[in-house]
């Protein structure tokens, strides 16, 4: 069976609730205390879809492998051509290849609506996911000492960032992602860039 990509909607806020959890309960890679209900991630789909920014499911059959998604860096205007992209996978399917693939359909839509620069925001030391962004062209920008306080420590979090576009002045203005659509992953470049 392979595996496929789509768009989510506010109804898979449950399943993406299922692979979230964990990382909140278990984890500081997300700084959240306490895992959100399941009207409140609809929320918050609805909002990034709302602003035209993509939100990623990576499913094979019923089992949701994983998802992704980008929203602003900053409030600020002069901020709109950059997005803070975040993805978590179900356990099972980490280190197989997945997050890698799921991220580059993330970061090749987010190219094609024009936006400029890609950001990751990662609690250190957190090898694993500083490695993904690395392979995937992010460099390292900065690291926010004692950021958060989580599970009895403070913890680190590197700023990373991947350039999208040319950076031309003035930018053009952000497309929006399309609101929906599915296809298989063997259809994404299992390498390289996006």
């Amino acid at each position: 069976m392979q595996p496929l990509l789509s768009m989510a909607r506010e109804s898979d806020a449950p399943i993406c609730l299922s692979v979230y959890a964990p990382y909140v309960r278990q984890t500081a890679i997300t700084f959240e205390y306490e895992v959100p209900s399941a009207g409140e991630f609809a929320r918050r789909i609805r909002a990034v879809r709302e602003q035209g920014d993509p939100w990623l499911l990576l499913t094979m059959g019923d089992v949701l492998i994983g998802y992704a998604y980008a929203a602003p860096f900053h409030a600020r205007a002069a901020y709109q051509w950059g997005r803070e992209c975040s993805i978590y996978l179900a356990g099972e399917f980490r280190g197989r290849g997945y997050g890698s693939a799921l991220y580059r359909a993330l970061l090749s839509l987010l190219t094609r609506q024009g936006y400029q620069t890609a950001y990751g925001v990662i609690t250190l030391p957190g090898e694993a996911s500083v490695a993904l962004h690395q392979s995937l062209g992010f460099q390292k920008e900065g690291v926010h000492h004692a950021a958060g306080y989580k599970n009895g420590a403070w913890h680190d979090v590197l700023l990373m960032a991947k350039p999208l576009g040319t950076y031309a002045a003035p930018p053009a203005p952000i497309r929006p992602c399309p609101s929906d659509f599915s296809f298989a992953l063997d259809s994404i470049r299992l390498g390289g860039e996006p």
